[in-house]
């Protein structure tokens, strides 16, 4: 070839070694994807257009012709996905979380609308905050994108239990009856317990409230019967990414329970809110590795979120007996694939978090209930999916546990943790 590559190459394959076979991958919002679901992105999907839904005999709904194959294998990813999750609506078009958000905001909320959603220390995601899609959606001119002086916009915080990890259920209600919201956002980014979603629900639907559940962390558990499941409990829309818990290509999804006419109206403007209103193209070359990931979670979802929350709960347990501080110690620690540890004893959680790095154990700092400096952060989020996928177990965790703890007192472990990895270097449940 012409053109000199061999330092893209070689930065690539550094990745390859270092993150792929060498380190402690425990960042919660990443996963690794089947070698099937990798070998296929690489394909003539990847420079092609097919803005709209799918063409019918029928009906034209492209706006680009070739559209053929991805036609067949978007409907096939729908169908799939809407038989896993058991539900009436489902549109694999977004390409994260994070735009499967801003499409229902843009569908839902309008200019001095009233929200209510988790802040970002109590857990919840930029995207649901003042400096994201929901705040700046609701923002009118003159507004400021805080929250509770004069001047700002209409967007309240669920209240929580002294903890701050669960929701505070009657004040919650009560604040759903004074602010009388056009939309609730439920679900989190450091998310370690249900959420109350039968209670909000009941009340939301019966003022046609919707009820929109953000499961970019937990999908995985929810459709493998390990977590909560929010449409029986009443929500009206599920958001989430398909690479964390779900562990597929980086893409997003949206869900949908809908049975009213006003539900339908409100699937219809999700709808636009995703075409055009938050994209155009919705790179085609990863739908197909979608639909791979959706029939590996058919065949052993459930195994694996049954081990990655007991691998969870085992690494809690190991970090208590290890005399490091495990948040929400009293709930049995998580019941996601998340823990967090608050580390501010141990020294800067930002600096913790950069010699885990250092010794081959990759996780990030993280706000708790109470902080206030997202940038100088108490707390570490640590996410067992992506050792769980590649094989480990609870007796692991206590290893694990053991090496972090080990770098918290000052110690390193950088050879320990690669000799640890080299024993786990294929993917399971795929």
């Amino acid at each position: 070839m012409s053109v000199e590559l061999s330092d893209i190459l070689k930065i690539v394959e550094n990745q390859n070694q270092w993150r792929g076979r060498e380190t402690l991958n425990m960042i919660a919002s990443e996963n690794t994807q089947s070698p099937a679901v990798r070998q296929i992105e690489c394909s003539d999907f990847m420079g092609r257009y097919a803005e709209g839904h799918p063409n019918t005999e029928l009906s034209t709904n492209r706006y680009y012709e070739g559209t053929v194959f991805i036609d067949q294998l978007e409907n096939m990813a729908t169908r799939e996905m809407m038989e896993l999750a058991r539900c009436t609506h489902v549109d694999v078009r977004p390409i994260s979380g994070n735009q499967a958000n801003t499409a229902v905001a843009l569908a839902i909320l309008r200019g001095g609308d009233t929200v209510i959603v988790n802040s970002i220390d109590a857990g919840g995601h930029i995207s649901h905050n003042p400096i994201g899609i929901f705040g700046r959606r609701i923002q009118i001119r003159g507004q400021a994108l805080t929250v509770g002086g004069e001047d700002s916009i209409s967007l309240h915080y669920w209240p929580t239990t002294p903890d701050g990890y669960l929701m505070d259920v009657a004040k919650g209600i009560a604040l759903i009856e004074r602010t009388s919201p056009k939309m609730v956002v439920l679900g989190k980014s450091l998310f370690l317990f249900p959420e109350p979603v039968k209670e909000i629900a009941e009340i939301c639907r019966a003022k046609n409230i919707p009820v929109l559940y953000d499961a970019a962390h937990v999908l995985g558990l929810i459709l493998g019967g390990q977590f909560q499941d929010p449409f029986p409990e009443g929500a009206h829309f599920i958001a989430a990414s398909v690479h964390k818990t779900f562990p597929g290509p980086q893409r997003g999804v949206i869900l949908g329970n809908c049975q009213s006419e006003i539900e339908l109206n409100w699937w219809s403007s999700i709808d636009r809110g995703i075409m055009p209103g938050s994209s155009s193209n919705h790179h085609l070359h990863t739908i197909p590795g979608l639909l791979i990931a959706i029939r590996e979670m058919k065949a052993f979802g459930q195994a694996y979120a049954r081990q990655i929350v007991s691998n969870a709960k085992a690494l809690g347990r190991a970090f208590s007996e290890n005399h490091i501080q495990v948040e929400a110690e009293e709930f049995g620690f998580t019941e996601s694939h998340q823990i967090a540890l608050k580390v501010s004893k141990n020294g800067s959680a930002k600096e913790i978090a950069r010699h885990l790095s250092e010794n081959n154990i990759i996780v990030n700092y993280n706000l708790l209930p109470g902080d206030q400096d997202p940038k100088n952060p108490s707390g570490l989020r640590i996410g067992v999916q992506e050792l769980t996928r590649f094989g480990m177990k609870e007796k692991e965790m206590e290893e694990v546990a053991a090496l972090i703890s080990a770098v918290l007192k000052g110690k390193k472990v950088k050879d320990e943790v690669i000799q640890l990895r080299s024993r786990f270097q294929e993917i399971q449940y795929a």
